[in-house]
């Protein structure tokens, strides 16, 4: 915790011994970590002694104005969203505790609303990333197709792991170079694979698919070697071991490729709402985690394109 300094000896040591007891009460009833308990205690110990520096007064005198005061200021100092939301949160969890230990009457982070903190990003490939990871499978063996087959589905048509492994037979139409998707909520989509995918696809249905199920049948498209359907659980071990075959050290998952896929769509032109039916949102909001890419791709070819640019 913070020293609370340069303010009167009767409220540093209201303050000091009131956060003392609120420490010990997140130990004992919360269990949070070690790392966790610091920072709430040095968000506490700074604005008990912005309070009392400022206003002369202790934390059990505060009001909802002078919080707010202090995430304001905050803010003009250029604390992120996420600081400000845990300092709210401190003080939430703290002015709690003081509100059913009697210390006050009435809790002032009542109506304060939290900041809102935009959604990120998420981590994704480059498109030399996605070539490595193709690549990586040993397409000799049936296995090795079947997994090459599997990442080309799920980077062309940026599928969810779960629409990936629940593909059947019937769901492929190689004819128009369409796979029909069952996604969140039993909605239907077709979505295009590409003549890659498509090719890959013809290569495992007519020689490693029968080998892996030597002569038993199944509807499933991809299946193990003991004739079930591929997993959620399984096909997460493949790609991370793919991934280290490539020499790609970035956090990885099923769903990477899924965020590469609408990333390089934008990058190369598409417009959001084409992503949107592609990726299967039922909503725009949805995908407007991407929206700073297409933003960034606008900038650029104005730069590139514009008399004045």
């Amino acid at each position: 915790m913070k020293a609370v300094r340069s303010i009167e000896p009767r409220i540093a040591d209201a303050n000091g011994d009131l956060i003392r007891r609120f420490m010990n009460t997140l130990w004992v009833e919360e269990g949070l970590s070690e790392n966790t308990q610091k920072a709430y205690g040095s968000d506490l110990g700074l604005f008990a002694a912005w309070l009392g520096n400022t206003h002369k007064k202790t934390l059990c005198e505060v009001a909802a104005g002078e919080i707010e005061g202090y995430l304001a200021l905050k803010y003009r100092q250029k604390a992120s969203e996420r600081s400000s939301a845990r300092l709210l949160s401190s003080l939430r969890k703290f002015y709690l505790f003081v509100t059913r230990e009697g210390g006050i009457d009435k809790d002032p982070t009542v109506s304060i609303e939290a900041p809102r903190i935009g959604r990120p990003l998420p981590k994704t490939l480059t498109e030399k990333d996605v070539e490595a990871l193709l690549e990586a499978p040993n397409t000799e063996e049936p296995l090795g197709c079947r997994d090459r087959v599997m990442l080309e589905i799920l980077y062309a048509a940026g599928l969810r792991v779960s629409e990936l492994v629940g593909l059947t037979l019937g769901q492929l139409n190689l004819r128009q170079g369409v796979i029909r998707v069952v996604g969140k909520g039993s909605k239907d989509r077709l979505v295009p694979i590409g003549e890659e995918a498509e090719d890959w696809v013809n290569r495992y249905l007519q020689t490693a698919r029968p080998t892996i199920l030597k002569g038993r049948r199944s509807d499933d498209l991809f299946v193990t070697d003991r004739g079930a359907a591929m997993t959620r659980q399984a096909f997460w071990h493949l790609i991370k071991r793919y991934a280290l075959r490539a020499g790609i050290h970035k956090p990885l998952s099923p769903h990477t490729l899924r965020h590469a896929f609408a990333t390089h769509l934008l990058n190369h032109g598409a417009d959001l709402r084409v992503v949107q039916l592609l990726l299967g949102h039922s909503d725009l909001s949805s995908t407007q985690i991407y929206t700073h890419v297409a933003q960034e791709r606008l900038k650029d070819l104005h730069a590139r394109c514009h008399p004045r640019g």
